[in-house]
């Protein structure tokens, strides 16, 4: 069984392409049973965020992830697949691990620390659940991501000072222009 992860972030892909191929809650199940059906792929979860796009799959080791992934994301977003490659990454078995750790953990967030993507995955992933499209490899490695991020959390001081991007732009801005 092999992992894959392909997705989009702040820093790969401006506002513009993050907003076209992101997801809404409600068309979720729907592109998940699409994504199984149109790729073979046993297992998948897809993040949604302002900020990311992500979809993690489980496979043979014969498929190319990677090309399946961009082809079904062209299709189910409606965008050519030319203009989301130079924006796409992606990471196979132990570096999709340490990357959904990363994500779940907000060491991969605009703002370092911030709360809020754990609770996207969560729900992602219980959306995912519930769709049926998580079984045994896939439901380990996100668990294990949940239990990664909480020990990050309570082991450093990453969330701390953790604030959301409008709190870090008000902030600024009483810092530049006072109360």
């Amino acid at each position: 069984m092999k992992l894959h992860v392909t997705g989009l972030n702040h820093r790969t892909a401006p506002v513009e392409v993050r907003e076209r191929v992101a997801f809404s809650d409600a068309s979720l199940p729907e592109a998940l049973r699409e994504l199984r059906e149109r790729t073979g792929f046993h297992e998948g979860l897809i993040l949604s965020t302002c900020n990311r796009v992500e979809i993690a799959v489980t496979t043979d080791d014969q498929v190319d992830a990677q090309r399946s992934l961009e082809e079904f994301l062209g299709e189910a977003r409606h965008v050519e697949r030319k203009k989301l490659s130079g924006h796409l990454y992606g990471f196979d078995d132990r570096d999709a691990i340490r990357h959904l750790f990363r994500v779940a953990s907000s060491l991969d967030s605009m703002v370092l620390g911030e709360p809020q993507i754990l609770g996207q995955l969560k729900q992602a992933y219980a959306v995912a659940k519930s769709s049926g499209s998580v079984g045994g490899y896939l439901d380990t490695v996100v668990t294990r991501a949940f239990s990664v991020a909480k020990r990050v959390r309570t082991e450093t001081m990453i969330g701390q000072n953790a604030v959301s991007v409008s709190f870090a732009a008000v902030e600024l801005a009483r810092e530049i222009f006072g109360n």
